[in-house]
């Protein structure tokens, strides 16, 4: 059998057999229903902190809505204006939490218990410049120029440094894509070695090295388990994604497109990565009782790398500890994603990372690939890298 027909044939059955799994089902629903909680929740909960919903009440409170609108723009938040019938009417509204506040009579504002300060600030300005303008005309002003003189256009800005429109809604697209790159990563990672263990205990292994070499076997293993990861995460992805915009919680820009298939590019690289060394742990012991300890380096690498990302995002990019694991193949997954779209990481630096990631992975899986060989067969003691390393370069396999 040709090498690439009997990767191909270990891949499709481990693709086909996890996706019907059931632990893989529930697993992908939960991912869901917590995603969908955080997306939601917040709306639920707090409401919009950029949208009001205030009620006028008498023709003195109606006469405001055009300034009220104005000074919310300004401010870069929306107001929603209502006309409750009456006072008691309006007071019902806020107490319900329908309206956040209340203007009645023009004189007066009414909230539930304590008034937003924001939304306080941009009602007493409307209010302040709509009594300015009724007493500048009532002395004979002409109201436009009265407008004009009151509400004057606002300076232009000029950022010396401008940053990237688009960089909040990339920045908080990877960060989220992180964590997800970090469950996938272990959760997958640990798929592999938990499956090694379990074909070797059960012995199914040496059925499957009947018709395929033990290099194919690693590859189809890591390349299927890996697919399955791959679409457990776009079907998150695309459901979590749609359902933020579906409610307004961010904008997708185009240039967010980019930082996606970005993390995707990463996730593939630091999955072969790490999944390779979980395939060693794995086949270097022989209960699933003991891959715990064996596993325990890479968990802790891992989880090491996940935390100088979260620094990273929320500490500061550009600090030395985050510039140095930037080109460490261990680190970068999980970090180079984030400074992309931060764009605070030159081209060269990127140009730099991937090779080093890329060349260092191809090393890792041949490294595995001959260590998988001359362990995979061997059951009872843990098997030492070196005796396995041995019994493969030899070409003997030697039960313990």
């Amino acid at each position: 059998m040709r090498t690439i027909d009997g990767i191909r044939l270990t891949a499709r059955r481990e693709l086909v057999e996890r996706t019907r799994d059931r632990s893989f089902l529930i697993s992908t629903a939960v991912t869901v229903v917590i995603l969908a909680a955080v997306i939601v929740l917040p709306k639920l909960l707090g409401g919009d902190s950029d949208t009001f919903d205030v009620g006028l009440v008498g023709p003195a409170s109606q006469r405001l809505g055009p300034a009220l609108t104005a000074q919310a723009a300004a401010a870069g938040v929306k107001i929603r204006l209502q006309s409750p019938a009456g006072e008691a009417e309006a007071d019902d509204e806020v107490r319900g939490g329908k309206l956040d506040a209340t203007i009645v009579d023009g004189q007066r504002i009414v909230v539930k218990s304590t008034a937003n300060d924001r939304l306080a600030l941009i009602i007493q300005s409307a209010s302040g410049t709509s009594r300015a303008q009724e007493a500048l005309a009532a002395r004979g002003l002409d109201p436009a120029e009265t407008r004009t003189i009151l509400a004057p256009s606002p300076l232009p800005v000029r950022s010396i440094e401008p940053t990237d429109k688009d960089s909040t809604a990339k920045r908080s697209i990877a960060t989220i894509a992180v964590f997800l790159l970090y469950g996938q990563i272990i959760g997958y990672g640990m798929g592999v070695a938990s499956g090694v263990v379990e074909e070797k205990a059960t012995r199914v292994v040496e059925v499957l090295l009947a018709t395929v070499r033990p290099v194919q076997l690693l590859a189809g293993k890591v390349i299927g388990i890996g697919l399955v990861g791959l679409l457990q995460l776009l079907l998150i992805g695309v459901i979590g994604l749609g359902l933020a915009l579906s409610l307004g919680s961010i904008t997708l820009p185009a240039a967010a497109l980019g930082t996606i298939g970005i993390v995707l590019l990463w996730f593939v690289l630091g999955y072969a990565f790490y999944s390779s060394m979980f395939a060693v742990a794995g086949s270097v012991v022989s209960r699933q009782e003991e891959l715990q300890n064996s596993t325990t380096p890479l968990t802790l690498m891992l989880v090491a790398s996940f935390f100088v990302a979260i620094q990273s995002a929320f500490g500061g990019s550009t600090s030395t500890l985050t510039r140095v694991c930037t080109f460490l193949p261990p680190t970068a997954p999980l970090i180079v994603p984030l400074r992309i779209a931060a764009g605070d990481i030159p081209g060269w630096q990127v140009a730099i990372t991937f090779v080093l990631m890329l060349v260092s992975t191809v090393l890792v899986i041949l490294l595995a690939s001959r260590v998988y060989a001359g362990a995979i067969l061997r059951t009872g003691a843990r098997v030492k890298l070196s005796d396995a390393w041995r019994s493969a370069t030899h070409g003997r396999r030697q039960p313990a």
